[in-house]
């Protein structure tokens, strides 16, 4: 590390307030009667249920969602024994890991005995305050003794992550490894460089996996080891061998599997050519790996390397483990974390890295496509999927072994609360998904050769979300396609130009023409329009030869509109077409209109608005509560805003009064409901609030919408357009990946209502 990143690293663990986690309480405490609801005397009434039923902790007190992180520090990272203190800004650090990724709580615990009897006496007495114990950092072969005790006496999630992490993330690679490489499994030669907790744990749990013993090679410091070595732990007699091997470079000869566990650069790039075709090389000693990748890669072309860093391709890092293996245990109440556990994490992880990868995992690597492949074996630690793949496969682990104590019923509604816990997309957001699926339309992109529209495109084949047709050069789109590894085989692809669309040119010209002539377009000006991707994709909707369009992304926004207007036009009942938001908030959905379309509306108009975007929502199965936003509230103040926003308001109370409607309102009482209350309890909003605002025109609309969005970190969908006459939708100039995905599954389910 530089002088930068080590003055860095201090400043990051001392500012503010000194370390990285903290307790914050979880329930109300602004009253009196909240304290004395918290502590005395309300905190008596569940110490006695609890006393009469010992369960009830897991009712009444935190316990099933916390973890204890315990360490003597005879073994931190790879600094050795450097003492309890001296290692607690690791254990903090794991305790931040375990939430961020898992939203389990940790206390850290650092026990200051290098004795094992005492230090395992010591877990034992403070076991009752835990749902889960997490040994950290403790040397071997101590580690083995404590561990193996520990879960013989306590009936809670208990694992050494040092010993058993590695082994799952680096079991996901080698499942993969043999994949690719067409090699079995069962005949693999393995060679372990190191002996220590991990490659013991990794090597156990490979022979699980299906690894022969006896094609197993282990060496430590002193070279292979021998059944005839005098004074063997009982861990290395596990794997010592009569085989005439004595040197790593003995034993490396003819290799398929180089894991290693032990110091920077000893495996010699003269070693690494004696293994067989295609070697596999876990190289893991950090910071400085056995073998480093750029070495490896010069020395042989055709190894497969993974390493323990993160600048490498196929890093093995534990925090794709630990954090949902315990959240899986926890959420079961599972008495232990057995092998069968253990193995269905790297099994999940395995399979997980086969799927397409979300583009927000791409962009945080900087690395184009990651494609499940020999640089790609293993999913990244930032992707968002690992809680909902990872914890329940170890849950029903835990479940089939029969070791749960509160099995899952509804596995869907599990992997609905893991999402939840982390804010993980949103309960509308995955509706709406759940209504594209189960009728997937014919969305035509309207401006295909681009990168991000052809790995959206990717992911609306691999989940069945639309059917896409791509406008634009085939080869350029066949060509993007193969550089950045994109799976679109199959989908369609027109060019508008190529000769071979004249007659759909022209014919769509002539359905131009006949709606526009009479507005100075001749037959010729619409051909030319027509050659146009802009122009030829709504045509396609229009003629029933797609359902919907998903176009703009290069275009200014009323550029991209206009000719959706032109060839589609607007709903027979539609006056004008109005633009939507939905801000994906934890309070629920929070829908913004006119943002995008209508500059000074009308009173006539932003009733149409109003009910436009009414109905819009109610298509999302959600009743829409309305506030009529201005400057004033409810006639404090004379003005254009206000008076219209109140002309609004009277005409909707007096004509649709069932619709929850009300205003002119100023945003900060239509957001704070119990402020709304307090003041101005008459209002159809009081009891519950707003969830949808309507601006009175497009300058305020747009400036709050953006600087909502630039803001805060709420998901953000649209813009939707309301009033079509058929499914169309623009995207904001250089949408994400996930916002084209998003938009194209609005259009799809848009295009089967509209239907």
């Amino acid at each position: 590390m530089d002088n930068l990143f080590k003055r860095d690293a201090l400043k990051y663990h001392s500012e503010g307030r000194p370390g990285k986690i903290e307790v914050i309480p979880t329930t109300s405490h602004s009253t009196i009667r909240d304290l004395s609801l918290a502590y005395s005397p309300g905190v008596a009434e569940p110490c006695l249920e609890i006393e009469k039923n010992p369960e009830d902790v897991y009712k009444y007190t935190a316990i099933g969602n916390l973890v204890a992180v315990i360490s003597n520090g005879t073994a931190v990272l790879g600094l050795g024994d450097i003492g309890t203190q001296a290692g607690k800004p690791v254990m903090e650090g794991k305790g931040l890991l375990f939430k961020i990724y898992a939203d389990i709580d940790v206390f850290d615990i650092e026990v200051d005995t290098k004795d094992i009897d005492k230090f395992i006496e010591t877990v034992k007495m403070i076991a009752p305050t835990f749902g889960g114990i997490n040994l950290e950092d403790i040397k071997a072969p101590e580690c083995f003794e404590i561990e193996r005790r520990l879960k013989e006496e306590l009936n809670i999630p208990l694992m050494h992550d040092d010993q058993h992490g590695t082994a799952i993330i680096s079991s996901a690679g080698l499942l993969n490894a043999v994949d690719v490489l067409k090699k079995d499994i069962s005949k693999i030669k393995v060679v372990v460089n190191g002996a220590g907790a991990s490659a013991i744990s990794c090597t156990r749990l490979y022979k699980k996996l299906g690894v022969s013993p006896d094609n197993i090679v282990m060496c430590d410091s002193r070279g292979v080891i021998r059944k005839d070595r005098p004074s063997l732990s009982t861990e290395k007699a596990e794997f010592a061998t009569d085989k005439d091997l004595n040197t790593l470079a003995d034993a490396i000869v003819g290799a398929d599997l180089f894991l290693g566990l032990s110091i920077g650069g000893v495996l010699k790039p003269e070693m690494l050519k004696t293994m067989n075709d295609n070697p596999i090389v876990f190289a893991l000693a950090n910071p400085n790996p056995e073998i480093t990748y750029e070495d490896a890669k010069a020395t042989r072309d055709d190894v497969v390397i993974a390493t323990g860093r993160s600048d490498y391709p196929n890093q093995i890092n534990n925090v794709l483990g630990f954090p949902f293996i315990f959240r899986g245990a926890l959420d079961v109440r599972a008495t232990g974390i057995n092998e069968e556990m253990k193995l269905a994490a790297a099994h999940a992880l395995a399979n997980l890295a086969k799927e397409p990868v979300p583009e927000e995992v791409n962009q945080a690597f900087d690395t184009g496509n990651l494609t499940f492949g020999l640089t790609y074996l293993i999913p990244k630690p930032n992707d968002p999927r690992l809680i909902t793949t990872v914890a329940p496969a170890v849950a029903k682990a835990a479940m089939d072994s029969g070791i749960a104590l509160r099995p899952i019923k509804d596995w869907d509604a599990y992997k609905e609360s893991l999402r939840k816990r982390l804010s993980i997309g949103n309960p509308l957001l995955r509706q709406i998904k759940a209504k594209a699926i189960q009728n997937p339309k014919r969305i035509v992109f309207a401006n295909a050769e681009d990168y991000k529209i052809l790995k959206a495109t990717e992911i609306i084949l691999n989940e069945k979300l639309a059917i896409p047709i791509l406008l634009g050069n085939k080869k350029v789109i066949l060509d993007i396609a193969k550089e950045n590894n994109l799976l679109i085989d199959g989908v369609e692809i027109i060019d508008p130009k190529a000769e071979g669309q004249k007659e759909l040119v022209k014919e769509f010209a002539q359905l131009l023409y006949e709606k526009r002539n009479r507005k100075g377009l001749t037959y010729t000006d619409a051909v030319n329009k027509m050659r146009g991707r802009d122009y030829f994709a709504p045509a396609m909707v229009e003629t029933g030869k797609a359902d919907g369009v998903v176009t703009g992304h290069t275009k200014s926004y009323p550029d991209a509109i206009r000719p959706n207007l032109q060839v589609i036009g607007k709903a027979d009942n539609a006056k004008l077409v109005s633009g939507m938001y939905i801000f994906l908030t934890k309070n629920g959905p929070l829908f913004l209109a006119d943002t995008t379309v209508n500059k000074n509306p009308s009173v006539e108009q932003l009733i149409e608005i109003t009910l436009q975007t009414a109905a819009s929502i109610r298509n999302f199965g959600i009743e829409p509560r309305i506030a009529l936003l201005s400057y004033s509230n409810f006639g404090a103040n004379q003005g254009y805003s206000p008076n219209n926003m109140r002309a609004v308001a009277a005409y909707l109370h007096e004509h649709y009064p069932d619709l929850i409607v009300d205003g002119e309102i100023q945003a900060n009482f239509a957001m704070n409901h119990d402020l709304l209350k307090r003041k101005f309890p008459f209002s159809k909003l009081a009891d519950k609030g707003a969830n949808t605002l309507i601006f009175p025109n497009l300058s305020s609309g747009n400036i709050a919408y953006k600087m909502m969005q630039s803001t805060t970190d709420f998901k953000v969908v649209g813009p939707i357009l309301n009033g079509f006459k058929k499914s169309v939708h623009v995207l904001q100039l250089s949408s994400s990946v996930e916002e084209i995905v998003d938009i194209a599954m609005i259009a799809s389910i848009d295009a089967a209502a509209k239907k």
